[in-house]
């Protein structure tokens, strides 16, 4: 697609179809990476990423695998949207002299890209990791009750946010509390914390993003100028799949442990034993003095394996025009400059 004439129609529309198409496929592993990043020393429920998708269909059937699945295919078409058009946009600023970029206005773009898609993402990733953390509170919780039999409604008690009684009267021993929604958990949040208790982990997300988008954006336009027999030419789709991949995956592994502290901050509820953190320098401190460093790359592995398949169907999407199609042969046209 031509540098010269951005129709941000299409780029909304492209970033929003590969965002669903892509956390379709990778959403479980993405709960696996939360679970895993959220784990303690002494209290790992699970060993690996398989090991955590076996014990959560057997304990919450296949669809536990997608819990939080549906705010993130509900925010993620405006969060990829915003991402990638946001991109496009300032590499296109940086280059109106017809030039080609250099790797620091490259940077730059992608440093823009990060600041702006955090508007979405931090809800988002909020509300999503809730849901996708209640399966591991509750089985951290069984294991440090096992010898005693107590109400189930000890986990309710410990944070309204996450999962909540409707039975009426009193509760008994075998009542199982209904896990709340991510509209649920919105509400209580904004009308306890306002807006801000959304935003929680602002700082931690963009420690995250703009150095991800730093890293992938340079790296894919660059391996992906590799696939080019001409300047003037695109890359084949293949190759702007694989170099999405290879830049997803490498940024990915990069900024896994900024990726640590901000799940870390951002789930609400914690086993008994496992303690909260005042903020980004309080939680890096206590994990190294208590975890050691390697604890920064948990859930590396698995977020390589969402974000390179994410960013790889993203970039075919991108570069193959199916927004400009979309635009070409509907209604929607008159949205088109």
């Amino acid at each position: 697609m031509s540098q010269q004439h951005i129709s941000l129609p299409a780029k909304l529309i492209n970033g929003g179809i590969a965002g669903i198409v892509g956390v379709t496929c990778v959403f479980p592993i993405d709960l696996a990476k939360t679970r895993l990043q959220n784990q303690r020393q002494g209290q790992q429920v699970y060993k690996s990423m398989m090991d955590c998708l076996v014990k959560t269909v057997r304990s919450e059937g296949y669809f536990g695998m997608y819990r939080g699945a549906a705010v993130n295919l509900t925010l993620v078409t405006p969060e990829k949207a915003i991402k990638l058009a946001a991109n496009d946009f300032f590499r296109h600023h940086f280059a109106k002299n017809g030039q080609g970029l250099s790797v620091f206005k490259e940077m730059l773009a992608g440093c823009g890209a990060g600041m702006c898609q955090v508007i979405v993402t931090t809800p988002m990733e909020m509300l999503k990791i809730q849901l996708q953390d209640a399966g591991r509170i509750v089985s951290v919780v069984a294991e440090q009750q096992k010898p005693v039999i107590t109400s189930s409604s000890k986990l309710v008690a410990t944070n309204p946010l996450l999962s909540r009684s409707y039975n009426s009267g009193t509760v008994t021993a075998l009542a199982t509390p209904r896990p709340a929604s991510a509209t649920q958990i919105a509400r209580e949040l904004l009308r306890t914390q306002g807006i801000q208790g959304l935003y929680k982990g602002l700082g931690a997300t963009l420690m995250r993003d703009v150095p991800f988008s730093v890293v992938y954006f340079p790296l894919f336009a660059n391996l992906n100028r590799l696939g080019q027999s001409s300047a003037d030419q695109s890359s084949p789709f293949y190759w702007a799949f694989l170099s999405g991949c290879a830049a997803g995956s490498t940024a990915a592994v990069v900024v896994n442990p900024c990726d640590v502290v901000k799940t870390r901050l951002q789930s609400l509820n914690k086993g008994s034993a496992e303690e909260a953190y005042s903020g980004v320098v309080d939680c890096v401190s206590k994990i190294l003095r208590k975890e050691g460093p390697s604890a920064f790359m948990k859930g590396a592995g698995c977020r390589a394996l969402v974000i390179a398949p994410l960013f790889g169907i993203a970039q075919v999407m991108y570069f193959v025009g199916v927004g400009e199609y979309i635009l070409d042969n509907s209604p929607l046209g008159v949205l088109s400059p």
